[in-house]
């Protein structure tokens, strides 16, 4: 998230590293726009003279030395030691916001300030250090760039430098022009800091951060069948999903996070008989609060990162799933699916991994997350129980295109919770015998993001998945294995209509058995014959830095992968309230 705004040009960039120069904090952020552009240059890359730090009266007799012997300065070194001893407490001097007009590239003020920055380098405000001298910027931060040149100028005269007698009377003209909104600059950093002062005494932590998240969604079944063909009824519903997160910091290099959530909006398998479709911020909890999410992040070396997961580990803790409509279900994708390729969601509960960066191309991603880790009865714990092993490498050769290899080993972690019942084998083979079976899996997955432009964005993923059966689950199941794939093609659009909207399309096909020998109990029929298509469309509309009203609709062609069935639309309203 960091914006700029270019409404105020080269002076704004000009004006701001002024502000940094003179040590003030987050000078006049109430009335001056951010420009993350800037970039200031110590004074020794200007190849100028060092800044001297002590005060004006100690500077008084080096300044006096530089004026002319008739005394024709005199009044200009008198208002720059005015402006630093008492210039703050002149807030009255402003009395409207009206007052303060815009300075345009066309007035004598904004030429004259140029040529002394030009002169003297004063500031230098864009990354190829070239004064823009083609934009307006407001009388605020012409001021503070008229500050720093003073500053400037008394340091090369207190040094021994020269400063013409055209540039003094320069300097004197701006100062009475500008009067006013140099004296307003000196009392809001006095305000400032106070107001910094009292926040870090009154902050919730020396060393956390809360964040928090709520959700309001209200989704419905708009048409269409269940997996059994029956028509299903309308019924809307309204839910919500809330997670309060700690962020801890020992060094400013680690973290700690902690996650509480609580929630109450269903999960809509219930009715349509199928994982197709789920909404991304289902949370059917009865709002019990739980500890969701525990682990500890820290550095390992200058370009590796480690990160021990207690509870609610997942892929994305550790690795990028490589897609920009992935907001955990509160941002981008409204649906499960959309989020990211399937293969990453039965990764979890409770492990290690490592994360590092391989020069400017290439992020390797090595973890390893046990399902059982907290029970130790046999056949459970952190290597005997289930597990998933992941191994992903992320390249980017050129800026904006991001491709992820992914390859995940996983025992008894097969099921995604997206798809076909067929392909949610575990918990299909449970439900149909009562007993639970164990499978070994390999999954295979590759992803794409390509940044075309500032505003559209290309990406997509593939997924493969082979899983064997290695127990019989009471003789009712053979020992056999089956093939499962997924795929989708995603376009983003961030900035939609306005700075933080993000407007998505995903086109896919959801988890698919597409070829098994497994035996099913009941004569189910061991492969989906057919082909489902997930069609998503969603647009996510920043209200406020803090607000977002997400409408999506969800449209499943053949669900469960069954022509026989009318094809299934949802249609859903999320809003996002972060703090």
């Amino acid at each position: 998230m960091f914006q700029m705004f270019y409404k105020s040009g080269l002076f704004s960039s000009v004006m701001w590293g002024a502000m940094l120069l003179m040590g003030a904090k987050a000078m006049a952020a109430e009335t001056m726009s951010v420009v993350e552009e800037l970039t200031i240059v110590p004074l020794s890359e200007t190849n100028q003279q060092p800044a001297v730090s002590s005060s004006i009266e100690e500077q008084e007799p080096a300044l006096m030395a530089q004026i002319p012997a008739d005394g024709s300065e005199t009044n200009l070194l008198e208002q720059i030691k005015d402006y630093n001893r008492s210039g703050r407490n002149s807030f009255g001097q402003v009395t409207s916001v009206n007052d303060l007009l815009d300075v345009s590239p066309g007035d004598w003020a904004y030429d004259a300030l140029r040529e002394l920055v030009e002169e003297y380098k004063c500031i230098v405000g864009y990354p190829d250090r070239t004064f823009r001298g083609n934009r307006p910027t407001t009388r605020y931060e012409f001021a503070a760039g008229l500050r720093a040149c003073l500053d400037r100028i008394q340091e090369l005269i207190a040094a021994g430098g020269s400063v013409t007698e055209e540039d003094l009377e320069k300097l004197r003209t701006l100062i009475q022009q500008f009067d006013a909104e140099l004296a307003v600059l000196g009392t809001r950093v006095d305000n400032l800091d106070s107001r910094v002062a009292f926040l870090e005494d009154h902050q919730f932590s020396t060393t956390t951060k809360l964040e928090g998240q709520v959700i309001f969604g209200l989704a419905s079944v708009l048409t269409g069948d269940d997996a059994n063909g029956n028509e299903i009824d309308e019924v809307p519903v309204l839910g919500n999903r809330v997670r309060l997160e700690l962020n801890t910091s020992f060094t400013g290099d680690d973290l700690l996070f902690t996650r509480l959530s609580a929630g109450n909006f269903p999960e809509f398998r219930d009715v349509t008989g199928t994982f197709e479709g789920e909404i991304g911020f289902a949370q059917p909890e009865g709002n019990d609060v739980r500890l969701e999410v525990l682990y500890y992040s820290f550095p390992i070396g200058e370009n590796t990162q480690g990160i021990v997961m207690a509870s609610g580990g997942a892929a994305d803790d550790f690795a990028s799933t490589v897609n920009l409509l992935d907001g955990d279900g509160a941002e981008g994708s409204v649906s499960a699916f959309g989020t990211r390729n399937p293969i990453y969601f039965p990764v979890g509960d409770v492990g290690a991994a490592v994360t590092t960066q391989l020069g400017d191309v290439f992020e390797l991603s090595l973890g390893y997350l046990a399902g059982d880790a907290s029970n130790p009865a046999e056949g459970n714990g952190l290597f005997d129980g289930s597990y998933s092993a992941l191994g992903q490498l992320v390249i980017s050769p050129i800026e904006g295109l991001d491709i992820g290899l992914t390859y995940i080993h996983g025992y008894n972690q097969l099921d995604t919770e997206t798809g076909s019942n067929l392909s949610n084998f575990r918990g299909l083979v449970e439900g149909l015998t009562g007993r639970k079976v164990s499978t070994s899996s390999n999954s295979y997955g590759i992803e794409l993001s390509w940044q075309l432009s500032q505003n559209i964005v290309v990406g997509g993923w593939g997924g493969y998945t082979n899983a064997r059966t290695l127990s019989t689950a009471g003789d009712q199941i053979n020992r056999g294995s089956l093939d499962i794939w997924n795929w989708a093609a995603t376009l983003g659009f961030p900035d939609l209509g306005k700075e933080g909207n993000l407007g998505g399309i995903i086109v896919g096909m959801e988890p698919r058995v597409t070829d098994s020998n497994i035996i099913l109990p009941g004569g189910i029929a061991n492969e989906d014959d057919d082909t489902s298509l997930h069609i998503e469309a969603f647009y996510q509309y920043q209200i406020t830095d803090n607000i977002a009203i997400t409408p999506g609709i969800i449209w499943l062609t053949a669900p469960n992968h069954n022509d026989n069935n009318d094809d299934l639309v949802i249609g859903t309203i999320r809003a996002t309230f972060s703090f």
